[in-house]
């Protein structure tokens, strides 16, 4: 990581079915190799699966699991006179989307459910109705947290 200056945000293209960026991010992050069109199948068939199923709008319940998941506190590891404290701190709105992604691509992947479309829509429809293995990371994360507030003096 540089010290001299932060790296520049690049912004991405809104997908082309939906035209929501956070949805690209979202594809980007769940892509393996290169192999976006594997992602946007992947994608848009948990989108009909979840429309046929809750008959919601696919879009609206993706960023409802979305927000759900977005952690508001986590823990930094803070070195303070030979000891390493756990010291609580708010969560930047960019750090937060980009954890909650990873952690629905994440839970998605470790579920049992035979096909990656499956497994997707089955958890953005547990995170947006606030269960499933996403919100329960989420759930923890403010946990150790809220076990660390005695140290938030600590913050820098």
């Amino acid at each position: 990581m540089s010290r001299r200056h932060s790296a520049e945000k690049r912004e991405v293209l809104p997908d082309p079915r939906y035209g929501d960026q956070v949805l690209t991010k979202f594809m980007n992050s769940l892509m393996y190799d290169g192999k976006k069109s594997a992602a946007e199948k992947i994608i848009y068939g948990a989108f009909e699966r979840i429309e046929k199923r809750s008959g919601q709008d696919p879009l609206k319940v993706f960023h409802e699991a979305l927000d759900n998941v977005k952690p508001a506190l986590e823990v930094r590891s803070r070195r303070v006179g030979g000891a390493t404290y756990q010291v609580p701190v708010e969560v930047r709105y960019d750090r937060a989307q980009a954890l909650a992604i990873r952690w629905l691509i994440d839970s998605s992947r470790k579920r049992s459910e035979t096909t990656m479309t499956d497994r997707l829509s089955s958890e953005l429809m547990d995170a947006a109705g606030n269960r499933g293995g996403a919100v329960k990371k989420r759930e923890d994360t403010h946990r150790m947290a809220e076990a660390n507030r005695a140290f938030s003096h600590y913050r820098w």
